[in-house]
């Protein structure tokens, strides 16, 4: 299906644009890269250390421990709390892979248990009924960009004695009733792939805690278990933060604020676009919950199952930035087919593999290119009729939380 008429002259959307972002900044990033290069000290030292010390400033933690990706963090974080084999650990089946795969490279068992429709995190409740006597931990994940609901599993993890080890990965500088997400556990995990919120100039990760041991040892861990003079008190691995990285890190940490308010903004914009658009009936808009400040490393919409996939097509038809996290809940995944689970166990994550949809939502992303993608979407689903202009928008008010759900 095309667009026709006017529209058809319109510009492509991509899903991200780091190019515009990276145009922006670049004398700063160019200046930050060469004097590493002037230093020629490239893994760890004092560029990483001063990185360290910014984010664990940033997140509200007592430290923060750099490493080579948001994957090593997490496994690091398992190692930390010396979870091997024999010990459970609780997580989502709605998130991308590494989350249970750090579970599984430590030797433990993922045990999921399904997530909250509304939110796409994890369901307390569920985590409730998962505890075993093998359990060691939760890790819930802060999906696209906002905070689990958390203050149920600091109950849980109090009466069970567990550690909490939050997946932040998607969502640096978001908020739980004012606390930041990578200081509501024991530990904090965190991903700068180049897509996220706040992205390096390849892979690199972050681990936050409160707890000096934990963060003397991570910083053994990420270093082979060496504590100094090649005297190696256990097996540890080898995942350093980059010192070129944390250049580019600490340069783009100043402006993560003003990003992450255009985020908002732009999904603030979705929201009347939608509604001007007529669109609700057929799409449920991201829930924004209480007592949260969501930072939209993915803007995620529902819709029907049975048009979800001919809307997805239509979209990349008219070369319109579009995603699918995630099309697989990990329950159903081939390589985890040993832990014995099947279709139909986790109903909410199933449902949501395959009803959600992400749209573009960079903080470069302008009003206009917008209204594109909603037009589009308006265009898949046969509203045509339903054009609004761009000047007719009303000024982006917050998201309300929202609890209407696709039949």
């Amino acid at each position: 299906m095309s667009i026709s008429g006017e529209d058809a002259s319109i510009e492509p959307v991509p899903f991200i644009d780091l190019a515009s972002q990276y145009h922006g900044i670049s004398h700063e990033l160019h200046q930050a890269v060469n004097r590493v290069f002037a230093d020629q000290q490239f893994i760890l030292g004092d560029e990483v250390a001063e990185c360290e010390c910014d984010l664990a400033e940033y997140c509200d933690s007592r430290a923060a421990v750099g490493c080579a990706s948001g994957t090593d963090a997490l496994m690091l974080s398992l190692l930390a709390l010396k979870i091997g084999a024999g010990d459970e650990v609780i997580t989502s089946p709605f998130t991308f892979f590494a989350t249970a795969g750090a579970i599984h490279r430590v030797g433990a068992r993922p045990v999921f248990a399904d997530i909250d429709p509304d939110s796409f995190t994890l369901d307390p409740h569920q985590v409730n009924t998962a505890i075993t006597e093998r359990t060691r931990a939760i890790m819930p994940v802060h999906l696209f960009g906002q905070c689990a609901e958390m203050e149920p599993l600091w109950r849980l993890a109090v009466r069970e004695r567990l550690a909490i080890v939050e997946d932040a990965c998607q969502a640096i500088g978001a908020e739980f009733r004012g606390r930041r997400a990578g200081v509501l556990g024991t530990l904090g995990c965190f991903s700068f792939f180049p897509t996220k919120n706040l992205g390096c100039a390849g892979d690199g990760g972050l681990i936050t805690t409160d707890d000096s041991e934990l963060a003397a040892r991570l910083q053994r861990l990420r270093v082979h278990g060496d504590s100094g003079q090649y005297r190696h008190t256990e097996v540890g691995m080898n995942s350093r933060l980059d010192a070129l990285q944390a250049a580019v890190l600490r340069v783009k940490l100043g402006y993560l604020e003003k990003w992450t308010e255009a985020r908002q903004q732009n999904a603030n914009r979705y929201a009347d676009l939608f509604r001007q658009y007529e669109l609700l009936d057929a799409v449920k808009l991201p829930t924004l919950l209480p007592d949260r400040r969501h930072v939209y490393n993915q803007y995620t919409i529902r819709i029907n199952a049975t048009q979800r996939d001919q809307v997805l097509a239509s979209l990349r038809e008219l070369k319109i930035g579009a995603a699918v996290y995630y099309p697989i809940p990990l329950h159903l995944q081939e390589c985890f087919q040993s832990l014995g689970y099947r279709e139909g166990d986790f109903p909410e994550a199933e449902a949501a593999a395959k009803q959600v949809l992400s749209l573009p939502i960079f903080p470069e992303l302008r009003a206009e290119q917008q209204e594109v993608v909603v037009r589009g979407i308006a265009n898949a689903l046969g509203r045509q009729s339903a054009k609004r202009s761009l000047s007719k928008v009303r000024r982006p008010q917050f998201l309300e939380a929202r609890k209407e759900r696709i039949v």
